[in-house]
């Protein structure tokens, strides 16, 4: 249905400049959606929220803020003490980095569980995948920038590891770097990049987008869409789930900010940055210690067996391994073998997924724990098992796991179908919707 209102001032602008048309066909009653999504799909639209408010807390707290050695740690603590609302800004802008990766990650496990990132929609997974590598490049760079002790060491240890890449990591770290160590020109680099990185995500969220409305959105069944009984319109049905999931979002966010406020961060990040004094215990944000823990997984080198010869470094086995835990999902869409999307009707999938969710909370505790003693070999397990479940597993489940019957359509275990297939397909989603 074409887009229609009796407002003037709109009629004038939409005739001109067709936007409310534009919007009401991308997050309207214009745009057809699933009749069957939960909860987990509020998700995307919650990891929206958070980088406006990243954008917005990280604009202002840069009018505040003087990318310099010797004044960085200066200029963070007066935003907290003689900005108005300064210590307001920074707990956001600090929490909100974190609210913003357990939304995203929640995001990603979804579409593992639901599978998202099958045709025809690989791209739109792909584009996802670019925005994870984005944030993770943009939060990095912003925890350096308070020059704080875990700061300054994070980036020396972070920035080092690309020393391990043959021929050419040595000039890498010294361009990262624009010296020889990590000193005032590494911060300016790194407070711009920081602040131009959040805009080159929001293009990509764009994209992503824009890939999502080619084909619509993926649904818990994990089957297309039949026809129009298979739909209903974006708003005001589901705008109003988001709203509510907003409403949830926010309120956990606000207690976190004026309870909680220090609780995911560091407290050696407190004390200025000193080159000469090394912190017993280096660890990144906890968003990155699973893979901080692939990383340290790798404490031998590899080569040819009895000769000798080593053909990977240890050093440079960890940066492989902790990269190659993110490239291996672009692969995913063609990893996974099975017909079926949906583990709902993937009996064995569903287990190995919640084994995998597992290993990677346990490699998120591992990596906050010091390289040493048990947590070296159940660091190494998990990374074991991490990619055998991407690599052999899902390849090995598409061909021997025989799935459970489909429904017809979205509208029949919506509208309890009849048959046992309309009756059990209905339960899960009519709960959660």
């Amino acid at each position: 249905m074409a887009f229609q209102t009796k407002n003037p001032v709109i009629r004038w602008i939409e005739y001109r400049m067709p936007i409310f048309s534009f919007i009401d066909h991308s997050v309207g009653s214009g745009y057809p959606t699933p009749k069957n999504l939960n909860y987990w799909w509020n998700f995307g639209s919650l990891a929206g929220v958070a980088l406006m408010i990243m954008i917005a807390t990280g604009v202002l707290l840069a009018m505040q803020y003087t990318p310099h050695v010797d004044y960085a740690f200066r200029s963070v603590e007066r935003i907290m003490r003689d900005v108005n609302y300064g210590w307001l800004i920074r707990y956001i802008h600090m929490n909100g980095a974190s609210f913003f990766f357990i939304v995203v990650y929640i995001h990603i496990f979804r579409g593992l569980y639901y599978g998202s990132y099958k045709a025809p929609r690989e791209l739109l997974w792909m584009l996802g995948l670019v925005i994870l590598l984005l944030m993770m490049a943009t939060a990095f760079m912003g925890y350096v920038l308070p020059w704080g002790q875990m700061s300054f060491w994070g980036a020396t240890v972070i920035t080092n590891l690309f020393s391990a890449i043959p021929v050419i990591g040595d000039s890498i770290v010294t361009w990262l770097w624009g010296g020889f160590s990590v000193a005032n020109p590494t911060l300016n680099r790194f407070f711009a990049l920081h602040y131009l990185l959040p805009f080159v995500i929001l293009g990509v969220v764009v994209l992503h987008i824009w890939a999502l409305h080619r084909f619509g959105s993926n649904n818990p069944l994990g089957i297309d869409v039949k026809g129009p009984q298979d739909t209903i319109p974006f708003a005001p049905y589901y705008t109003v789930k988001d709203y509510f999931g907003i409403g949830v979002f926010l309120i956990a966010f606000a207690v976190v900010i004026f309870y909680l406020p220090n609780y995911m961060g560091h407290t050696d990040n407190y004390i200025e940055a000193n080159p000469l004094q090394t912190p017993p215990h280096i660890v990144p944000e906890w968003y990155f210690l699973p893979f901080y823990a692939m990383l340290r997984a790798i404490t031998f080198n590899i080569g040819i067996p009895f000769t000798g010869v080593v053909l990977i470094e240890a050093k440079l086995g960890g940066v492989i391994t902790m990269f190659g835990s993110i490239l291996i999902l672009f692969l995913l869409p063609w990893l996974d073998t099975s017909p079926v999307r949906s583990a709902k009707f993937r009996p064995l999938y569903k287990w190995f997924f919640w084994v995998l969710v597992a290993d990677v909370v346990m490699l998120d505790y591992v990596g906050s724990q010091p390289p040493e003693g048990i947590w070296v070999p159940i660091g190494q397990v998990c990374t074991a098992y991490y990619f055998i479940h991407f690599l052999i597993l899902m390849p090995l489940l598409g061909k021997l796991e025989r799935p459970k019957p489909l429904p017809v359509s979205i509208s029949e275990p919506v509208l309890k179908g009849s048959g046992p297939v309309g009756a059990a397909a209905t339960a899960q989603p009519m709960e959660k919707a």
